[in-house]
């Protein structure tokens, strides 16, 4: 495989699709159906994560602080930092490469093959304007208000979780929250969070946009797109965590 090749059709494509759309009245139509598609229908599958996954790290925390010299208000602190710092914004963003991603590659694909594509162009519709940028958008509008939410709720899960287990009290977990709070910390999720909403929206759109064949190779290029898009957010994980908190 050629990377720079892919590396240039890749620029190449968001040149095209970052111009001003024809209809604007047609573009906020399309707008709001991939905020549904691809927002609103992602919640249920982030509520059910971010909950369990706050809990876990809680009870996992409190089974191993077991020396009386710890205090116990650790528990709520790791938790605090372990889902603002990475559970919510990274592993968040995985799980949406992974259904969000495939959706957007397998959507496009399919009108690549079945020459929906190739009748845009004819009627003289930028296809990609048409097609990626409300994606992106969409993407970019709503996925800090899902990790946003991902932290709440992650957070409320480890409370949750020692409330059932008795590992813990209540007072020490919420001491534990508002112990040393950084509100940068919020701000770099936000930025992490950010950068990979336009990694989901853009490398499964150019995966499916350059689809050659027929379904079968639909499908191939959605497991490409969702491997290549959860390795450019954990390689961007570590970049903009070594430049915003190194």
């Amino acid at each position: 495989m050629n990377y720079i090749e892919h590396i240039g059709k890749y620029y190449l494509m968001l040149k095209q699709t970052f111009r001003k759309p024809q209809k604007w009245s047609v573009f906020r139509e399309t707008l709001f159906k991939e905020i549904e598609d691809l927002g609103l229908k992602s919640i249920g599958i982030i509520t059910f994560i971010s909950f369990f996954i706050g809990g876990v790290v809680a009870i996992q925390t409190a089974l191993n602080v077991d020396s009386p010299f710890i205090p116990k208000y650790l528990i709520g602190f790791a938790t605090k930092r372990s889902v603002i710092l990475e559970f919510a914004p990274t592993f968040t963003s995985v799980i949406l490469a992974g259904k969000v991603g495939s959706y957007i590659t397998s959507s496009i694909g399919t009108m690549r093959v079945t020459e929906q594509i190739d009748a845009l162009e004819v009627m003289g519709v930028n296809s990609l304007n048409y097609l990626v940028l409300p994606k992106i958008i969409a993407a970019l509008f709503f996925y800090p208000i899902l990790v946003l939410f991902s932290m709440t709720l992650g957070i409320f899960g480890g409370w949750a979780a020692g409330l059932l287990t008795d590992l813990f009290y209540t007072e020490d977990f919420v001491i534990g929250i508002q112990e040393d709070f950084n509100p940068f910390l919020i701000t770099y999720a936000m930025i992490k969070s950010t950068v990979f909403a336009f990694a989901i929206a853009t490398i499964p759109a150019y995966h499916g946009y350059f689809v050659k064949g027929g379904s079968i190779e639909v499908g191939r290029a959605s497991t490409r797109a969702v491997v290549w898009t959860s390795v450019v957010i954990i390689l961007l994980n570590y970049f903009l965590t070594q430049m915003l908190l190194g």
